[in-house]
């Protein structure tokens, strides 16, 4: 009797159906928080732009609606300031990545090593970043002054005549990106750092005793570990340039991006369309064009990298 009542009372129980149930029901509810502000924040304004896309829509009269199907669309392709705003963000866009990425490349390196101050160092990295920008770009207006600004006096100690940073196709978007790589330097900076201190140091040590130099071990060692972090700087920046609003409105202080649109990119261009003219429609026709551009640009780069990846793993 003993052993039977033993045995009884060894045998594992079931879980009731209920809390089967809960079990089952735990993860989703977990992660239903995120679920719901992405479809009430992010999905649901995605489509309805989409759907106004579609529509002729105008500011004051949001609630009249006329359907133009791809008209908006095609309105865009006719329109010559959108291919400027386009030429302007691909332009803005390489100016300010490809300095900044590689100018971050070679602080992470030298933060890298074992430096006095290093805290400071990489706290200062992220002040620009933390800056307004407003602010900055405030300032870096004051900065590129035709007559009374920094750059203009520093050009004119070495021999260069004045230079009008905001009335020039490529001396203004030269100002714009320059706006933008003080702000995100740092930023990717940190980023590479903390890839840099994630490769095996048995890496290095092997390497050195190969004889190989720093410029070696940072080609042939630190490039290579951070290829994964390059990949998501470069999609991150492309993203930010294709979006790239606050500093070309603010460094004249106009929607149309200089008196003839010479640094106005997409962004600031379905501003205009939106707020200025009043035209929503085409407005969201232009937030759609952005989306798919990003895409574009987005797969692209990853196209590039995995081929990369497989060429250096078939050799």
């Amino acid at each position: 009797m003993t052993l039977t009542a033993l045995a009884e009372t060894a045998k594992p129980r079931r879980p009731s159906q209920a809390r089967r149930l809960r079990n089952t029901l735990a993860p989703y509810a977990y992660v239903a928080p995120f679920f719901t502000l992405f479809a009430a924040f992010g999905l649901f304004p995605l489509m309805y732009t989409a759907f106004v896309s579609l529509y002729r829509v105008e500011l004051q009269t949001p609630g009249d609606m006329e359907w133009r199907g791809l008209g908006n669309y095609a309105a865009l392709l006719n329109d010559q300031y959108f291919w400027t705003a386009l030429r302007n963000t691909f332009t803005i866009g390489v100016l300010s990545t490809v300095p900044q990425l590689v100018m971050a490349l070679g602080l992470a390196h030298l933060l890298n090593y074992r430096l006095r101050g290093r805290t400071f160092l990489r706290t200062a990295m992220l002040l620009p970043y933390a800056t307004s920008v407003a602010a900055a770009t405030l300032v870096f207006a004051q900065l590129f002054g035709r007559d009374f600004g920094l750059v203009n006096y520093v050009l004119g100690l070495v021999g260069i005549g004045s230079v009008d940073w905001q009335t020039g196709t490529l001396a203004s978007q030269i100002a714009v990106s320059t706006i933008v790589i003080w702000r995100w330097t740092g930023y990717n900076a940190l980023i590479y750092l903390a890839g840099m201190q994630s490769i095996p140091p048995e890496l290095y040590e092997a390497a050195e005793m190969d004889g190989a130099s720093r410029w070696r071990q940072f080609f042939h060692v630190t490039l290579p570990g951070l290829r994964p972090t390059i990949l998501f700087t470069v999609v991150v920046s492309t993203i930010g340039a294709t979006q790239l609003f606050g500093e070309p409105l603010l460094f004249e202080g106009s929607m149309s991006g200089g008196i003839s649109h010479q640094y106005q990119t997409l962004g600031l261009y379905m501003y205009e369309q939106g707020w200025g003219f009043f035209h929503l429609g085409r407005a969201a026709a232009i937030a759609w064009v952005m989306f798919l551009l990003i895409l574009v640009l987005v797969g692209v780069n990853t196209l590039i990298a995995h081929r990369r990846s497989r060429t250096e793993a078939g050799r």
